[in-house]
């Protein structure tokens, strides 16, 4: 590993980096050459961004964009920033490997509808975030890349499916960055590594409108960074209703309306959901300290019993993501020699998805539209409502995922993330606030989830609770806490 400091600015949230670029105090060129040395100093141990493009092209768009600003042009929102991509998603010029040796330098021929906006708004790209193969799993590995290390501890898991994003953010690599969140690849990476992940309402921000649009609504793209108010900074900028994309919602205004008084708003805490949720020591405890954080704000916290079956919404869940991934991984799984580099868990999925029949699917759809019924009745009393980003602790790199919690026996291989699966299955809009640290020093998120199209309010919740403990929020991972003395 490289030695020397973390340049100050780094340590800065990604609006001031752009608000000292917009004053002339820092130029992009100089923030670019500071990115690239923080990740010559890290990124070895950590593996978060890969595909890191050539330095002196970096260099020279850097000096572009400030020659463009000295110009009176290009003064988009994100305007000098360094940005990675998620490695699931299509950066023009850049490789979209999906973490797959089929796809392994496979170079994208245009950007995806959310990185085109990021392009607009003057992110420069420097490369893409490590993710496991397809983005299957909550544990960021994979044959193309290797594995993603946890910033707190390097012998440890990432999370995943946006672990590499989380750890570069954690890492001070990025300032913002984005990520995806089918089954908690935004949240439980975001808790893991004590950053915030946003999962926003389905629709908010649009995927492009190419092949099956209206079945398989159950992942989204969004926003992942050090403080709620970048959070909404880049929700601003992708999202936003795409004319040619089914039930896209309007565009809204977020960075303006952050700030407001919590006081008396209502927060239902879920827990463990009456002990259906297996959860290792310390977790729910822990969870609950955050949330005390929320009630001397003034909000009113309450211990909820479990509003639906548990097993119900597993039993959705199970076919409609089965059914969702053999849609889109089945042509490669049809083709035997692309079939036989598939990992095993891709293929589980698939032919999962293939076994079901229609009866399997509307009642799984039965299921997701009850819930979303019994859902829209508490946020008639409750303005969001709380769980844990994960049920265990940071588990061992080399651990492809757990086998069991505590005595009870994990079923599939994420089973273990079932937690997530309430936000989820009827597309609510979900934040991954950071809770704190646990007895070995390791991070742990809160997910805060809102009604349909709430993305708002609970940006507002993250907001008023920023900054005031001095534990999640302030602390560096211990790798970095030498680099800043």
């Amino acid at each position: 590993m490289a030695g020397g400091q973390v340049a100050p600015i780094l340590l800065r949230a990604a609006h001031e980096q752009l608000a000292v670029m917009a004053a002339g105090e820092i130029s992009a060129e100089a923030l670019m050459q500071a990115t690239l040395a923080q990740i010559a100093r890290v990124n070895g141990r950590l593996n978060a961004i890969v595909s890191l493009r050539d330095e002196e092209a970096l260099m020279a768009e850097a000096r572009a964009a400030d020659e463009a600003r000295r110009a009176g042009q290009g003064a988009g929102v994100l305007h000098g920033l360094p940005m990675a991509v998620k490695d699931l998603a299509n950066v023009r010029g850049l490789p979209t490997s999906m973490g797959s040796p089929l796809f392994a330098g496979q170079v994208a021929a245009a950007d995806d509808l959310f990185v085109s906006r990021l392009r607009a708004a003057g992110a420069i790209f420097i490369g893409k975030t490590n993710t496991p193969e397809f983005g299957l799993g909550s544990n960021t590995f994979n044959p193309v890349h290797g594995p993603t290390a946890n910033a707190w501890d390097q012998g440890l898991s990432a999370g995943g499916s946006s672990g590499g994003a989380a750890v570069a953010l954690a890492a001070r690599m990025l300032a913002l960055a984005d990520g995806s969140d089918m089954m908690g690849s935004l949240r439980n990476p975001a808790g893991w590594n004590a950053v915030y992940g946003f999962r926003p309402s389905w629709g908010r921000v649009p995927d492009a409108a190419e092949g099956e649009t209206f079945l398989h609504m159950l992942a989204t793209n969004g926003p992942m960074a050090r403080c709620p108010r970048d959070l909404a900074l880049l929700l601003d900028v992708i999202a936003g209703p795409e004319p040619a994309r089914p039930f896209s919602l309007p565009a809204e205004r977020f960075s303006d309306r952050l700030r407001a008084d919590i006081a008396g708003r209502r927060i239902g805490w879920l827990g463990d959901w009456g002990g259906a949720y297996s959860m290792e020591p310390g977790i729910v405890a822990l969870c609950e300290e955050a949330l005390a954080g929320f009630a001397k704000l003034g909000a009113e916290v309450e211990l909820l019993a479990p509003p639906f079956a548990a097993d119900e919404l597993w039993r959705s869940w199970l076919v409609l993501r089965a059914f969702a991934n053999a849609a889109r991984l089945g042509p490669l799984y049809d083709d035997p020699a692309q079939r036989a580099r598939l990992k095993e868990t891709a293929i589980w999925e698939i032919e999962q998805g293939r076994a079901v029949g229609l009866a399997d699917i509307e009642a799984a759809s039965l299921i997701r539209s009850r819930w979303y019924a019994r859902a829209a009745a508490l946020f008639e009393r409750y303005d969001a409502l709380a769980l844990p980003t994960a049920q265990v602790w940071p588990f061992p790199q080399a651990q492809e995922y757990p086998r069991a919690i505590g005595g009870c026996a994990m079923d599939t291989y994420h089973r273990w993330m079932e937690v997530v699966v309430p936000a989820s299955l009827i597309g609510l809009p979900a934040l991954a606030v950071p809770a704190g640290f646990g007895a070995q020093g390791l991070p742990m998120g809160l997910q805060l989830i809102g009604r349909h199209g709430g993305d708002i309010g609970l940006l507002q919740l993250a907001e008023a609770r920023h900054g005031t403990s001095d534990r999640a929020e302030t602390r560096l991972p211990p790798m970095l806490q030498d680099m800043t003395n």
